[in-house]
């Protein structure tokens, strides 16, 4: 399988609709526990409502839409996506008022009503730049993760990279646009969970910190930026900057983060390095990894 293919497929499964099906599950599931004993019936009015406004309501539009329009899945020309993104906003919404009607679980109640206001944002942006609506739906679901699992939440951020990769690869996105996506994602969903916690008085049970779940995005985030800004000002010894850079990081993150923090830091640096790898020369990261720009 070629690396087009390979990218094709990454892009098509973490199509938003399509990735908040597993990670939704996993949600659910976590949220479905209480005290140890896993209540059967929680968890299906959870999925139901999840699937169905999450997820299938947004995939029917987006198929509709590209149907009618005669173009692809991604709906690539940024004009066209208004109406799918202000159906999202309204599908999530919905979701959100029912959670509130049938008493679901704070959790996913509010961060239903965080996916339908970070797809207004979306929206904004988007009548002024194709921002990445990919990175931005993995980002939601993964940060939500890391509220309720820490580390083992932040973990799952090492497809972030790689659907930068395939996002930029397909010629979807910039690379700009592929990394803001997922960096907006990541901090609105956690700041607007605290938010809305407080303001609407729905006490959120277990999860960690804000400045812990800030911390852990922060250690997804930095590398796949940093080698963004490195692409971009294109300086003659990227390599060695990107060394240094990376060097000083880790410093930081060993000395005044927790030991887990640093740790996701290594992992998706490491992630980072192997997307760059092996993308090859197609890709702008291995030209600022491993083949220095030359005056």
């Amino acid at each position: 399988m070629n690396k087009l293919k390979i990218a094709k497929r990454i892009s098509d499964l973490t199509q938003p609709p399509i990735i908040t099906i597993p990670l939704f599950l996993v949600i659910c599931v976590i949220l479905s526990f209480e005290n140890g004993v896993f209540d059967f019936g929680k968890f299906i009015v959870m999925e139901v409502i999840s699937l169905v406004f999450a997820s299938i309501l947004p995939i029917a539009i987006i198929l509709f839409w590209a149907k009618r329009l005669n173009t692809d899945f991604d709906i690539s020309n940024r004009q066209d996506r208004y109406a799918p993104l202000v159906i999202g906003i309204i599908s999530y919404f919905i979701g959100f008022l029912i959670c509130l009607a049938v008493n679901a679980d704070n959790f996913l109640t509010l961060l239903l009503l965080c996916y339908s206001v970070n797809t207004g944002v979306v929206l904004i942006i988007t009548s002024k730049w194709k921002i990445s609506v990919h990175t931005t739906g993995i980002s939601g679901p993964i940060a939500a993760l890391i509220l309720l699992l820490g580390p083992v939440g932040a973990v799952i951020g090492v497809i972030y990279p790689l659907v930068i990769w395939s996002r930029v690869l397909l010629k979807k996105h910039t690379l700009s646009q592929a990394i803001c996506g997922g960096v907006q994602g990541f901090y609105l969903t956690v700041i607007e969970m605290y938010l809305y916690m407080y303001i609407l008085a729905k006490p959120l049970k277990g999860i960690i910190s804000l400045e812990m779940s800030c911390l852990f995005i922060l250690a997804i985030i930095f590398t796949p930026v940093v080698l963004g800004i490195l692409s971009y000002i294109n300086i003659e010894k990227s390599k060695s900057a990107f060394i240094i850079i990376e060097i000083i990081g880790a410093l930081m993150f060993f000395i005044f983060t927790p030991l887990n923090v640093f740790l996701i830091f290594v992992i998706l640096t490491l992630a980072s390095v192997f997307v760059s790898y092996f993308a090859g020369e197609d890709f702008i990261w291995f030209k600022t990894i491993f083949k220095p720009h030359k005056t």
